[in-house]
């Protein structure tokens, strides 16, 4: 060999050695990110990067399509293309969120029109926006994915204390992003916040730090207005800790241990608080929804059956999603115990119970019945059993996103 030939394989040798060194460098780094994050952020990563490549792979092949969009979603594209000319990042955007970005850019000066709305998801982006242009569009995205992502580590921790171990947790969290319409959790809408903040509340009350409990209560009941009942699944934490005594020296210890919880209806009474104080009227909200959607509190029971038997097919459709919701947590009941349980049957029954309306948004709120995840990650302990449900709903979840983005709110949304 030539010194010529010499110099090239010692030059080859030492960025050989330099990869190395930055490859073992990379792997100690990981080893010091404390658990669960590093696979928490890959979870993150990894649906963010297979869900934008999907959705622009379906969206230029819808282009030549006349059918997609339909004449009457034209206008939201139009708004998608005034948020971002990527479709990448405009393909988050859907109905409710340029009615957020719109609250989260109204002075409180100005008279409040839109009450259906709980007021924290455009809030938390009000302070956000001017860090980054003052685009409030884009600080929604953000606070919509970083919601996500603290929801995946919250999921984790919740995972592990219930199921046990650290793969029934991971597959807690997969099971949790592999649910139906899961790829809302990366939108710029409040599902991901919602159930941030749900999981959290339930995490800290299985660690008893009730105190904590009552803040992230607080600020759940202002997310969604169903937070306000997430209040009863907590209390039966608490009363399943005390051994569900119900004594009078238990009644106290429960009323000085998990008095934070009058936290969480607090957080709605402020909402309506807000109501009067712009409009005078407590229930601003409610006379809204009635008005401007034509929702009034039902039976959930007469609402599923007349989904199943008089609505259109893609009404019952996702009518028997939200039964199949049922049934799982019925049959799942008592190995997810009874707090849980009673969580995913307010998740599931409580939307139901305002009508017919909520039929083209069910299967958006069917996202926060976590305890689904749950279930599913105790019974997939079985590696076989792990992959086919794995498989099935990642299948589930893709044919879902596609139809989200040719045909939006008509069947997701």
């Amino acid at each position: 060999m030539g010194d010529r030939g010499r110099a090239d394989a010692a030059e080859r040798g030492a960025f050989t050695g330099r990869a190395r060194q930055l490859a073992a460098g990379a792997r100690r780094a990981v080893t010091r990110v404390p658990a669960p994050w590093p696979y928490v952020v890959a979870v993150f990563v990894g649906t963010k990067v297979v869900l934008s490549l999907l959705g622009l792979l379906a969206l230029s092949a819808f282009d030549e399509a006349p059918w997609a969009p339909p004449p009457y979603e034209t206008a939201m594209r139009d708004q998608q293309r005034a948020v971002s000319g990527h479709r990448w990042f405009s393909l988050w955007f859907a109905w409710d969120t340029f009615l957020y970005d719109h609250l989260a850019r109204l002075p409180l000066d100005e008279p409040w029109r839109d009450f259906g709305f709980p007021l924290l998801y455009p809030f938390l982006a009000r302070p956000l926006a001017p860090l980054l242009g003052g685009d409030t569009a884009l600080a929604l995205l953000v606070v919509a994915n970083v919601a996500f992502l603290l929801m995946l580590y919250y999921a984790y921790r919740l995972g592990e204390r219930l199921l046990g171990d650290d793969p029934a947790a991971r597959r807690f969290v997969r099971y949790l992003v592999l649910l139906p319409a899961a790829f809302l959790f990366q939108a710029a809408l409040t599902e991901s916040l919602f159930l941030c903040l749900a999981l959290a509340a339930f995490h800290y009350a299985e660690r008893r730090r009730w105190l904590v409990v009552g803040v992230v209560g607080f600020f759940l009941a202002l997310s969604r207005s169903v937070g306000f009942f997430v209040v009863l699944p907590l209390a039966l934490v608490l009363l399943r800790q005390g051994d569900y005594r119900l004594g009078p020296r238990a009644l106290w210890r429960y009323v000085r241990t998990g008095w934070p919880l009058l936290l969480v209806p607090a957080g709605w009474l402020t909402f309506m608080a807000f109501c009067y104080w712009q409009s005078g009227d407590w229930f601003a909200y409610k006379h809204t929804q009635e008005k401007g959607w034509g929702i009034s509190v039902q039976n959930p029971l007469r609402v599923i059956w007349h989904g199943l038997t008089d609505a259109p097919t893609r009404d019952a459709l996702r009518v028997w999603i939200a039964v199949a919701v049922l049934v799982v947590l019925l049959a799942a009941a008592r190995q997810i115990g009874l707090p849980y349980l009673v969580y995913g049957l307010i998740m599931v029954l409580v939307p139901l119970s305002m009508g017919p309306p909520v039929y083209k948004s069910l299967l958006r709120y069917l996202l926060a019945v976590f305890p689904v995840g749950l279930a599913l990650a105790r019974w997939a302990r079985h590696a076989t059993l792990d992959v086919w449900l794995t498989a099935a709903l990642a299948l589930l979840q893709g044919a879902l996103f596609v139809t989200w983005l040719a045909y939006w709110t008509h069947f997701i949304i």
